[in-house]
């Protein structure tokens, strides 16, 4: 039997492996409060565990990935600014200041720290951001120095050492140039920038391919993961938030340095993650070397079958299981996953939900979903 590295490798290069990887997605706080309310124990701490002995699936303790190199490996910046409430206004939100800088309105259920790693789904308007001139740049540049001894945990190396006899995914994120710049500007203006002031744009977008490739060159050293994703969300419902034209021009040779490092080390599968409707984009990352894409919303409009026939293999998947399909249950799910089969059965697929599992998904469809996506992969 292979293991869950081999397997997830090989179902993303389109090879034969004897079982397709079980990945059904995972809930956020709001989630998981809900399902301890319908069903799952209070005491289970891993439910994917649980759900797993639940339906009678096989499950290697072996697989579990206990350590990961990435845990303490930074991309973001050093140093952060500090989290903080600044007002609270009636009608139950407040105004925080979060670790990257922004100001923000939020409801008052949630604190500032809930907008690091995203533990629960927050809506948030954004009030100011921490790049809105030229003249606040620098300050922003030196907060990313590659060199930082912070960026790398102390037990770096030994991680590093145990983890090349692994049989579980190694993989390393960190945020694309349409992301970053984002998360630095604001998406209005960094729109407005594309047209304004391109310089400004391209002079952002250098500054951050450099910085991330003098640390993947760092860690490629010591650590080769299977997988490297690219957090890239720059899609609307129906449309691109750029054209694919404009992704070419700006964003493309980011894209491209990248995936040189990473070929060049011997990293399998190079991915962007991105929300929304990505069909106009595709072409543009295969073109960049990219050989996956997730989360694939279905709610977006993304067809599987129909990308399949259009990209065949230049292209795998992971995600792509309609979100509101399995809150519905019953035929409804099952026909859902009837639909994504034939591309399973054809290769470079890892089905899962399309985005984190929402509050709507009860604990029983849950579990349902996963009795049937056990099925579909062959574990049972």
């Amino acid at each position: 039997m292979m293991n869950e590295r081999q397997q997830f490798i090989a179902t993303l290069r389109f090879e034969r492996p004897d079982r397709i990887p079980f990945v059904p997605g995972s809930g956020r706080e709001s989630t998981l409060a809900a399902w301890r309310r319908q069903g799952l124990p209070e005491e289970v701490r891993d439910y994917h565990e649980y759900v797993r002995r639940l339906i009678g699936m096989p499950f290697d303790e072996a697989t579990r990935p206990m350590l990961r190199v990435t845990d303490g490996v930074s991309f973001t910046m050093i140093p952060e600014f500090e989290e903080k409430t600044l007002m609270h206004r009636p009608g139950g939100t407040i105004i925080v200041q979060d670790w990257k800088g922004n100001v923000c309105e939020i409801s008052d259920r949630f604190d500032a720290t809930y907008l690091r790693g995203a533990p629960d789904f927050v809506t948030r308007t954004w009030l100011k951001l921490p790049v809105e001139s030229r003249e606040q740049w620098p300050d922003m540049a030196r907060r990313y120095d590659p060199d930082d001894p912070d960026r790398f945990p102390s037990d770096y190396y030994e991680r590093c050492a145990l983890l090349q006899e692994r049989d579980y995914v190694g993989g390393l994120s960190f945020s694309g140039p349409f992301w970053q710049l984002r998360e630095w500007v604001g998406f209005e203006a960094l729109c407005m920038l594309f047209h304004d002031d391109p310089s400004f744009v391209r002079e952002m977008i250098d500054f951050w391919q450099d910085f991330v490739a003098r640390m993947l060159e760092r860690v490629f050293q010591d650590f080769v993961p299977d997988l490297v994703t690219i957090n890239e969300d720059m899609a609307y419902k129906l449309k691109p938030m750029i054209g694919p034209d404009m992704a070419r021009s700006f964003l493309l040779p980011c894209w491209q340095c990248w995936k040189s490092i990473c070929a060049r080390a011997g990293v399998p599968i190079f991915e962007i993650d991105s929300d929304g409707h990505v069909g106009e984009l595709v072409p543009v990352w295969i073109e960049a070397g990219v050989n996956c894409n997730s989360p694939l919303e279905v709610a977006a409009g993304n067809d599987l079958g129909a990308y399949r026939r259009r990209f065949g293999s230049a292209m795998a998947w992971r995600g792509g299981v309609d979100k509101r399909a399995i809150a519905e249950g019953g035929e409804t799910l099952a026909r859902e996953i009837e639909r994504v089969r034939p591309v399973i059965e054809a290769g470079g697929y890892i089905p899962g939900c399309d985005h984190g599992v929402p509050p709507d998904v009860s604990w029983p469809n849950f579990v349902e979903y996963c009795r049937l996506l056990a099925r579909v992969t062959g574990w049972l």
